[in-house]
């Protein structure tokens, strides 16, 4: 069986792309797997720069397929922000609790009209021969305060277009329903369907 490596040593990231990728030839095998791949420097200024990146990289170190995502939360008042800084906005050091409650301290006061976000992922798979990107959107808004447990991130204050409830307040399944992640790993699988055997 076909082995992709997931460019990522996130475990979230792990079992939602074997989730999305069921079904499919391909055995999906973690970085950790590969303890000589050096750390990802994310300097570029899209997600598609650092999904790229990432997967070329990981090709580089191991010479198989390669699959990264690059990911965040894009909050239109705030021109953009977090952007491709959403896992560190806080801080290098920073945790989810931490980035989450830096945006709402911005946020603060904002009327809910202007409070609309988006989330966007980019998928890059790079192998011999191949490089491809697809991306995913999930517009919606951002709550006054954080609610629910379920997810990760800025889950507990995003609530997606047609929802009252935020992301981590869904179950996993209608989460993934409409996620910018499912969207384009709808898409990636089309991709490894028709373009690699």
């Amino acid at each position: 069986m076909l082995k992709i490596v997931l460019a990522s040593r996130n475990k979230h990231k792990l079992v939602e792309l074997r989730f999305f990728l069921s079904g499919l030839p391909f055995e999906i095998v973690s970085l950790d797997e590969f303890p000589g791949v050096p750390l990802f420097v994310e300097d570029g200024t899209t997600f598609k720069d650092n999904a790229l990146k990432k997967s070329h990289q990981v090709f580089q170190h191991t010479n198989m397929f390669s699959l990264a995502d690059d990911s965040g939360l894009e909050v239109f008042y705030l021109n953009g922000r977090p952007g491709v800084y959403s896992a560190r906005y806080a801080g290098n050091n920073s945790d989810d609790n931490a980035n989450n409650q830096k945006l709402l301290t911005e946020m603060k006061g904002v009327a809910p009209r202007r409070r609309g976000a988006q989330f966007h992922a980019v998928l890059a798979l790079v192998g011999k021969g191949i490089e491809k990107t697809v991306e995913g959107l999930c517009p919606g808004a951002i709550a006054e305060s954080p609610r629910g447990t379920n997810g990760f991130g800025y889950d507990p204050i995003f609530i997606p277009k047609g929802f009252r409830r935020t992301y981590a307040e869904l179950a996993a399944e209608e989460k993934n329903m409409i996620s910018h992640r499912s969207k384009a790993f709808g898409k990636m699988r089309d991709i490894l369907k028709s373009e690699i055997h």
